[in-house]
């Protein structure tokens, strides 16, 4: 018996093109500094209850991604690393009224990873509820 194809059929429908238009220019999430880069701008742009799985599958809280992000920052040369990162493959499904479920592929150098992220829109902004990240093996 032969098996179906592995990869799914993956597609935006039509009609959330601008809606993936909106979010692809976020990813990867935390990285862009014309999204704020301060407490009170991580704290707009994610949900009280946010967390989110590395892609060792490790789980991390909204306080301790915020305190990793900070630590990053104080250490590095800002968007330095960030150059060289592509992203790609972007999938936008409408999970719930004004919430909406986003894939992609992040190329960070050698490494590549599948990235997922809800986010919900709140007032004519953006939420981040969760976000994921998987080492594609």
């Amino acid at each position: 018996m032969e098996l179906p194809a592995s990869e799914p059929d993956r597609h935006t429908a039509a009609d959330l093109l601008g809606v993936l238009a909106e979010l692809e220019c976020r990813e990867p999430i935390f990285h862009h500094p014309e999204f704020g880069t301060s407490r009170e701008d991580f704290e707009r742009a994610t949900a009280p209850d946010f967390w989110e799985t590395g892609a060792s599958g490790q789980r991390y809280s909204r306080e301790f991604v915020w305190a990793t992000l900070e630590q990053r920052r104080l250490a590095a040369e800002p968007g330095a690393e960030e150059d060289s990162w592509q992203t790609s493959d972007f999938l936008l499904r409408e999970i719930a009224s004004d919430t909406y479920l986003l894939t992609y592929t992040l190329q960070q150098d050698d490494r590549l990873t599948r990235r997922l992220t809800v986010w919900q829109r709140a007032a004519n902004d953006w939420t981040i509820l969760y976000h994921q990240g998987t080492v594609v093996g």
